[in-house]
């Protein structure tokens, strides 16, 4: 076997074996394999695609490229992962929901990508809390815990580190086949009972169409079942941020809030109950979503799930205290301002990619893998689509370190965020199911 014979069967759009896709995956991970042959290699499947077999045995090969890991714990290995979107802390506030319910969670997450956050940097907004844990580290302090939130470590999926670096560079990263094998390939390598995926679809969301959605939904639910995870999508809306904030900081004060019985009925909640319940039926612990939202719902009200997500932070290395002093525990920016209507009407629509890059603009986010984020600039208190403004209410808090970053951002929102007249048709927030 050779990765000449391997490409020119991908070329002439032959379906590969098993055998074959296996042997390439360890040769991404060994090194055996070229980067003009891993180019090739996702330029074919970009163009012709792997089927459904051949998407299941590219998956599968690479989790087990790397460790795998393996537990003996009294309940369920469940976890969720998002295919990213912008206000999108869900991350945050289910894993210890799901914790206070019976199960185990090892999250492993990404940092923020193109316009979206990554749920490791926002909580890297706590002091001191650390993210990158060794195998045996995470292993401990999920069975301790209930869950943990963690990065992936080197083990964990080498080839499609590989693959992925290949394929930043070569236009070959928008493939349904190739997202979904590196998306599960690293969350197969978490040892699961059970997996539920949070597709977005919206102008925030890397699909921007339903339909594009959908078919990402289809693959990763039937791919994932395909490798032995039970699984489940729900299609959400993205035209909107999720929590009312975008950033870092001022996202973890919305998770806070959540988390704490502040607030109760937002747009996260629902998500968080609705993945949530969909989670506990999957891992057995429930007979039906409506005793999983339930279950979800007690979790929050009874403070169970902030007491979890306070365990956590201590053992990763952040306050003792912070469920009970996390308001003075999180960075401020040093300037705040409001950008206000500029006539009367409604809110009908908003350019979620173009707040997203705007946090970045305001340091919140990276142009380049080395660049230092500031935690504490963002966007906060983010009127929703639907709601009846007068001229002069606020529409958005500016998080900024000067008063030029204001002004900037004042001239972005201006162009994001739309207000007429005639009041829009209120968006849906759960656009699908795929079981």
């Amino acid at each position: 076997m050779n990765a000449q014979s391997i490409l020119a069967k991908l070329r002439a759009n032959q379906p590969l074996s098993r055998d074959e896709i296996v042997w390439f995956a360890n040769g991404l991970a060994d090194g055996v394999i070229s980067d003009a042959q891993a180019g090739a290699f996702a330029m074919a499947v970009c163009t012709h695609g792997l089927g459904e077999a051949g998407r299941v045995a590219l998956t599968t090969a690479m989790r087990d490229s790397g460790s795998v890991m393996e537990w003996n714990l009294s309940g369920p290995v469940l976890d969720k992962h998002s295919t990213g979107g912008l206000g999108d802390a869900v991350s945050l506030v289910l894993t210890p929901c799901i914790a206070a319910c019976g199960a185990y969670v090892p999250m492993i997450s990404g940092r923020g990508l193109g316009h979206t956050g990554g749920t490791l940097d926002k909580l890297e907004a706590i002091p001191g809390l650390k993210t990158e844990i060794g195998s045996e580290d995470v292993k401990s302090l999920v069975a301790d815990v209930g869950c943990a939130i963690v990065s992936a470590t080197l083990d964990i999926a080498p080839s499609d580190k590989r693959l992925y670096s290949i394929r930043d560079v070569t236009s070959t990263v928008d493939s349904t086949d190739l997202i979904t094998a590196s998306i599960l390939s690293k969350k197969l390598a978490g040892g699961l009972d059970g997996l539920v995926l949070d597709v977005k679809a919206g102008s925030g969301a890397f699909m921007t169409e339903f339909d594009q959605a959908h078919e990402l939904a289809l693959a990763l639910v039937g791919t994932a079942n395909g490798a032995g995870c039970p699984s489940m999508a729900v299609i959400t809306d993205m035209n909107q941020p999720l929590a009312p904030a975008a950033g870092n900081a001022v996202e973890m004060v919305e998770v806070m809030r959540l988390l704490t019985g502040e607030v109760s009925g937002t747009r996260m909640e629902q998500v968080c109950v609705e993945l949530g319940s969909a989670l506990l039926v999957l891992g057995g612990l429930v007979a039906n979503e409506k005793e999983g939202a339930e279950k979800i719902k007690l979790a929050l009200s009874t403070g169970k799930a902030a007491e979890i997500f306070g365990f956590m932070v201590s053992r990763m290395g952040g306050p003792l205290d912070f469920v009970s002093q996390w308001a003075d525990r999180l960075p401020a920016a040093a300037v705040q301002a409001d950008f206000v209507a500029k006539s009367d009407g409604f809110v009908t629509a908003m350019d979620a990619r173009k707040l997203g890059h705007l946090v970045i603009e305001l340091g919140g986010g990276r142009k380049t893998q080395t660049d230092e984020i500031d935690m504490a600039v963002g966007l906060s208190d983010i009127i929703e689509i639907g709601q009846k403004v007068t001229k002069g209410d606020p529409i958005v808090r500016i998080h900024a370190q000067d008063h030029t970053q204001i002004e900037m951002a004042k001239t972005w929102l201006a162009d994001a965020i739309q207000v007429d007249d005639t009041g829009p048709a209120m968006p849906e927030l759960i656009l699908g199911k795929v079981h």
